[in-house]
């Protein structure tokens, strides 16, 4: 899966993606409106990771999607 499908498709993967990172509230979920950086922005101030090994996480999980 690419970031294109998951970004036309954001409400469906919204969902998916709060049983992943589930400290990420509702609200950050809509802001973040299927833009990566800002996901994986708000993923580094919530769970205190580098860039590095979110970016890692994100890839995995479009992997797995």
């Amino acid at each position: 899966m690419n970031w294109d499908q998951i970004k036309g498709e954001w409400k469906q993967f919204s969902g998916k993606l709060k049983e992943q990172w589930g400290e990420l509230t509702d609200d950050e979920v809509a802001q973040i409106d299927g833009d990566r950086e800002q996901l994986e922005g708000a993923l580094q101030a919530k769970y205190g990771k580098s860039k590095e090994e979110v970016r890692e996480e994100v890839n995995r999980w479009l992997d797995a999607a």
